[in-house]
């Protein structure tokens, strides 16, 4: 009995920290991972066998697989889809937007997904003129729910699926969790359009400003200066190098960038002295030259002009840049020209704007004589771009467009990751293998196809989770050996013994739910999930129903911003107060609590 006494003191102390957040969530697992052995009650080894739990490894893996969806665009396409189909419908872009942000986040990290989710509700609401509280909240719910579609969705899940399988028990199937995450998405969207009208609608005030691509053409004047020009098989540019053209000079053409097909795909050429033109090159052109006749270049040239789909190239800004830069007194440009100072050959950019003060001058910026404090315009690839803090301090960042969060690390790679995707999942629904190797494989397949590097991977992993859940684990253990299992579920079948089944389970939701609302939802699965079958185990049951109330339960985090993570991320965004989340989340967690007291039992019998 002293040994459940001290057993329970630690975890009374570390639901305290949890609770005040003091430490902070992964120092208090360590502290108890340390404190436990001390005990007598655990070894170390014991303590320590979280970090050799497959599901540990699997959850890990899905951090990594996320990471390569979020690099590879496939996360930020969903995104530009959902502007695009909901337009300026709110009722169409609350349903499109939960689902969307619910499907992603059943195979990737629920925080990952809101945290992908926010910039781009953001930049909806600032277009429709929707207040963005109306959207904020709708993310997290979603993400939320998303934690009860599928086995992987959540760590919690999987904790509860390691203490079916440490009871020797069949853990659920990739799967299981589908039928009941289904009726509570539709259950949420319903919701969420009823209670929209609760939803603050509060202006969101975004600290600092920065342009974009459309705000550099209005102030630089490039309207109409940009075309796509592709080289026919009789175009005398065809076979020789821009050195030799001298189009800047001839023509007042400034060649951006050049298309070029290769492989079944289009490549963009970063234009140097050196770079030679090729039949079926398209080119990207600047047009600087006053009267800006593109047609004497078509004609001369014998170039076909193609169809622009982007305000001046804004089509390709995931390989396209803009800059501002500002030239200072140490720089060595100053009193020679663009020209003079091979600008591009050096840097690697196209300067396409110069502003003396706030004066932009219409001039062509590359025969002028540069002068301290003149502002450049700059356009060339984001990988040069970034090189420019790093040279000598001839120039001087001094703005750089919103676009620039969107570039992704791994364009192009989308169809892969995709693919990658689709093979883990078919592996963990088949069974073939365990999902822990299906999910590793998948790692390896990002890697190898070049949606993710090493670097980028061990970054992707949210290390604080995994340490989380490997300092809990062992509670689970030590609870068990001294009978504090046993003893909490016993007091738990005193109060509702003869109560029914399901009000057993609608109290172990309850009580989870609750329990979630001041300490980590993995937490409360570690400690909740043992009660669980250990109830189904004195009611000589089945423990599927009683670990998945649990597990269900972990994910109704609704009722307070500090419930998940997922809600923290939109406090800020959405103006949210905490009431907000009260008022809301509370009926919403009573809605779902209903629903899985009904469909539990019917769908996993007793």
């Amino acid at each position: 009995m002293s040994d459940l006494v001290v057993v329970i003191g630690l975890l009374a102390t570390a639901i305290v920290m949890f609770a005040i957040n003091r430490p902070r969530l992964d120092a208090v697992a360590l502290i108890m991972l340390v404190a436990l052995p001390l005990t007598g009650v655990l070894t170390m080894g014991e303590a320590l066998a979280g970090f050799s739990d497959p599901n540990i490894v699997l959850i890990a893996a899905l951090f990594v697989i996320g990471e390569g969806l979020v690099r590879t665009g496939v996360a930020q396409g969903l995104g530009d889809w959902l502007a695009t189909k909901a337009g300026a419908d709110e009722l169409r872009l609350t349903t499109l937007l939960m689902t969307v942000v619910c499907a992603l986040g059943a195979t990737m990290s629920s925080t990952a997904v809101t945290a992908i989710f926010i910039p781009v509700a953001l930049r909806i609401a600032h277009g429709t003129g929707v207040p963005p509280g109306r959207l904020m909240m709708p993310i997290s719910v979603a993400a939320l729910i998303s934690g009860m579609m599928t086995l992987v969705a959540t760590a919690p899940n999987l904790v509860v699926n390691s203490e079916l399988e440490r009871h020797g028990v069949a853990g659920f199937s990739f799967f299981s969790f589908t039928p009941f995450g289904a009726p509570i998405l539709v259950l949420g969207i319903a919701y969420m359009a009823f209670a929209r009208r609760w939803l603050p609608a509060r202006d969101w005030k975004k600290t600092g400003h920065r342009p974009t691509f459309a705000t550099w053409v209005e102030e630089y004047h490039l309207e109409n200066r940009e075309y796509r020009l592709r080289v026919t098989d009789r175009s005398p540019l065809a076979g020789k190098t821009l050195d030799e053209l001298d189009l800047r000079g001839s023509s007042g053409a400034n060649i951006v960038a050049v298309e070029r097909s290769r492989n079944f795909s289009r490549e963009l050429l970063r234009p140097t002295a050196r770079t030679a033109i090729l039949p079926g090159d398209i080119l990207l052109i600047d047009l600087f030259s006053d009267d800006r006749n593109v047609h004497l270049i078509e004609d001369r040239f014998l170039l076909e002009e193609l169809p622009l789909t982007g305000r001046y190239f804004s089509d390709r800004s995931q390989e396209i840049g803009l800059a501002e830069v500002i030239v200072p007194p140490s720089s060595d440009l100053v009193g020679r020209s663009v020209l003079e100072a091979r600008f591009r050959s050096r840097f690697g950019l196209s300067v396409i704007g110069l502003k003396r003060g706030l004066v932009v001058q219409d001039r062509s910026p590359l025969s002028e004589k540069l002068r301290v404090g003149d502002t450049l315009l700059l356009i060339g690839p984001w990988s040069d771009i970034e090189q420019l803090p790093l040279d000598d301090g001839d120039l001087v960042i001094i703005r750089l467009p919103a676009e620039i969060d969107e570039v992704l690390p791994a364009p192009g790679k989308a169809p892969q990751a995709v693919g990658c995707l689709a093979l883990v999942v078919g592996l963990m629904v088949s069974g073939i293998i365990p999902n822990v190797h299906a999910a590793l494989i998948g790692c390896l397949l990002m890697g190898l196809l070049g949606c993710i590097d090493l670097p980028s991977a061990y970054r992707s992993i949210d290390w604080k989770t995994i340490v989380l859940i490997v300092g809990m684990l062992p509670f689970s253990i030590a609870l068990q050996r001294t009978g504090g299992v046993d003893l909490a579920a016993d007091f738990l079948m005193t109060l509702i013994r003869d109560a029914g089944p399901r009000v057993v389970l609608g109290t172990l939701f309850l009580i989870t739910a609750l329990l979630g609302m001041f300490i980590s939802n993995t937490a409360t699965a570690v400690l909740m999930a043992p009660v669980a079958i250990a109830v189904a185990k004195e009611l000589n049951a089945s423990p599927y129903p009683f670990a998945m109330i649990v597990a269900l339960a972990a994910s109704t985090a609704f009722m307070t911003p500090v419930s998940s993570p997922v809600n923290t991320l939109v406090v800020g965004p959405g103006n949210y107060s905490f009431g907000d989340f009260v008022r809301i989340g509370v009926p919403f967690s009573i809605l779902v609590l209903v629903v899985c007291v009904i469909m539990v039992p019917w769908l996993l019998p007793m």
